[in-house]
């Protein structure tokens, strides 16, 4: 019995790491691709991708629920448009005008503070004293790695267009993760993913055909492109959700949330290693405080 338990945590920790592995990418490939393809055609293509990958696997959840799910538009569609649409499109942007050590430390740890704040004013959730220390502790970490660690750059910061785009991705993601509260338990998880996917795909459309009628980019469809776009498509679109979705199942909610810590270490580990980006005593310092606060505010939310 003891070890049947253990392998199911053993298995859940794993699902959890593949997870948040997979995620990690997306900051790369946002920098990688930035100057062969155009933000929101990347976006676009990328939950194209993801919707026609998962269909097959979906369709007949989605049939059998389509009462509710027609119930239930507007709040998928306003999920959809923040979580799919606004979120990642923003990233993408982001990715042509600031590192993705950056995207990744800023977004992925901005984005909590954003949704714990919404989630008091909003939700009227109690906000403890270990969270209150966490979210400091995560600010701090922030604000250091944005001013380098110079009182002269904070004082006269100003916000580079890349960190603007990626604080309201995070900002966009925070509501979504507010409003993903409200999805009626009726709605199966499968369903889910591929209504808002190929909603945040339909909404992407129009912006789509605008940027291509401005920019009139002709994309070279180059095997690394077309690599980058199946692994955004599959692995941070399908393969995360699913395997997130199985460690919970496995782990939690609560246990399973603190392997998001892991998104801006694998990250930055793979910008040094794939972008050949630099890391500095700054990163890591402000990356200490920042895992540590985020730490620090869900692990004692998990143990309340």
């Amino acid at each position: 019995m003891q070890t049947k338990l253990s392998n199911h945590i053993v298995q859940g920790f794993l699902l959890a790491i593949i997870a948040t592995l997979l995620w990690s990418g997306n900051f790369i490939i946002a920098r990688k691709v930035s100057n062969v393809i155009s933000p929101i055609s990347l976006a676009f293509y990328r939950w194209a991708c993801a919707s026609l990958v998962l269909f097959p696997f979906a369709y007949k959840k989605v049939y059998a629920e389509l009462n509710h799910l027609k119930a239930n538009w507007k709040i998928l569609s306003l999920i959809a448009l923040t979580g799919i649409s606004l979120f990642n499109t923003f990233v993408y942007v982001a990715g042509h005008n600031t590192t993705a050590i950056n995207m990744a430390l800023i977004g992925t740890t901005s984005s909590p503070i954003f949704a714990t704040i919404m989630a008091v004013v909003f939700l009227k959730e109690r906000l403890g004293f270990y969270r209150i220390i966490g979210m400091i502790l995560c600010i701090l970490g922030i604000v250091l790695l944005i001013s380098k660690g110079s009182w002269e750059v904070l004082l006269s910061f100003k916000f580079s267009s890349g960190d603007a785009w990626i604080l309201a991705g995070a900002f966009a993601f925070a509501v979504y993760n507010i409003l993903v509260r409200r999805k009626p338990i009726q709605i199966s998880a499968l369903s889910f993913l591929l209504i808002i996917f190929v909603f945040g795909t339909l909404m992407l459309f129009p912006f789509f055909i605008i940027e291509q009628s401005i920019v009139k980019e002709s994309i070279d469809w180059s095997n690394s492109l077309i690599g980058s776009i199946l692994y955004l498509g599959i692995g941070t679109s399908v393969l995360a959700f699913w395997c997130w979705n199985l460690a919970i199942s496995k782990l939690g909610a609560g246990r399973t949330v603190l392997f998001g810590n892991l998104i801006p270490i694998f990250s930055t580990l793979e910008a040094v290693l794939i972008l050949g980006e630099a890391i500095t005593p700054i990163h890591f310092y402000s990356g200490i405080l920042v895992i540590g606060g985020l730490v620090i505010a869900n692990f004692t939310s998990t143990n309340k």
